[in-house]
């Protein structure tokens, strides 16, 4: 499948509830019942159960559902050198939940790991897939490490110092993945979001710089035939949600300066904003998934009401470059969001009829 049909017209973020044995596995193991080898052994049958299922979906783009993971971000970042992984005072602030407590922090000069689990997670996934469906692979933004907590330990003089390792480190993580056959990467960002909450701070014009600045230092060498796209989220924990705020303090940055393949953007309810943010698009190749689609509820949407806002979006980027997916993953953490296994497929599979009726066949 060619770079520029990437992301198709319908696609997901890429986490997906974990299944019952996933969980006892991880419960078995936490109490001793099992080694890390036995629950590492499950959870790859699981996976592969997982493949089978997003097949059976009639979907063309699949992931491993981040089940290797308890955290979207945290157990990528933390398996960097220089960065560790630690149990803070106090939590994220979400909306209405108590999220547990866990975060990432500098502890040393930030360098990629050779050997980082993820590489091999990535391998068994793709060999799973076995060139059934294009096998996609979800990591961290390097905008993730920019918040002052992540990065402001006494190791670097300056965020700009610590911000070209990270890059250099993300660099050689593209690379890595690209020798071992991913040819679509998806790389999750919430700073981008931070960014349309606290527009109003003083250090937002700086923040906004670093960020673009990551993003194309780490696009500037990617393969020609490897697809990068970006999820902009707002927190995603058990259903609820972390930020509010429209795209409009960001899109000049975000769609006009960065050079990604396709941009998933969450407009499934009133704090995404409008669509208007889209007129910096103009002149970008890439494509905007429009997460129309709630994964944190299990309603399903009127296709109506969603081929409507379709329409609307498509009076500022064409409609070929428009895509359809849900506004999140099904679980960006371990926890999962609140609904069943049959209503995460039945939103799947929606995303999919919708974006049949609207485009086609991709």
């Amino acid at each position: 499948m060619k770079n520029k049909t990437l992301p198709l017209h319908a696609d997901t973020v890429g986490s997906y509830l974990r299944s019952d044995a996933w969980k006892q596995a991880h419960a078995d193991f936490k109490a001793g019942k099992i080694s890390l080898e036995q629950r590492d052994d499950i959870v790859e049958q699981e996976v592969k159960k997982l493949v089978q299922a997003q097949l059976d979906a009639g979907i063309q783009v699949v992931t491993d559902g981040e089940y290797h993971r308890s955290w979207w971000h945290i157990d990528f970042l933390e398996n960097l050198n220089g960065i560790e992984g630690y149990v803070p005072e106090k939590a994220y602030a979400f909306k209405g939940v108590e999220v547990r407590p866990y975060n990432t922090r500098c502890c040393g000069k930030v360098a990629w790991n050779e050997n980082h689990p993820f590489l091999e997670h990535f391998k068994k996934f793709n060999a799973i897939v076995g060139g059934r469906a294009v096998a996609k692979f979800t990591i961290p933004s390097p905008n993730q490490l920019m918040y002052p907590a992540q990065w402001d330990h006494g190791v670097y003089a300056n965020r700009e110092e610590f911000a070209k390792d990270v890059q250099q480190a993300y660099k050689q993580a593209i690379q890595a993945f690209y020798d071992l056959g991913c040819r679509y990467l998806q790389i999750d960002d919430v700073y981008w979001g931070s960014l349309c909450n606290n527009h109003d701070q003083p250090t937002f014009a700086a923040d906004k710089a670093q960020a673009v600045a990551n993003i194309q230092a780490i696009l500037a060498d990617k393969p020609a035939d490897m697809a990068i796209t970006t999820h902009v989220c707002r927190g995603n924990y058990k259903s609820s949600y972390l930020l509010t705020g429209a795209y409009d303090p960001i899109a000049d940055g975000l769609f006009a300066q960065t050079n990604y393949d396709g941009y998933f953007l969450e407009y499934d309810d009133e704090r995404s904003g409008g669509f208007e943010p889209l007129k910096h698009f103009a002149g970008n190749k890439g494509r905007v998934v429009l997460g129309l689609i709630s994964s944190k509820f299990p309603e399903l949407e009127d296709k109506d009401q969603i081929k409507a806002r379709i329409a609307e979006a498509a009076k500022y980027v064409p409609l070929e470059q428009l895509c359809l997916s849900p506004q999140c993953g099904f679980a960006s953490t371990e926890e999962g969001n609140v609904m069943t296994e049959a209503q995460q497929w039945a939103k799947v599979r929606h995303v999919e009829e919708i974006a049949r009726e609207v485009w086609g066949e991709d």
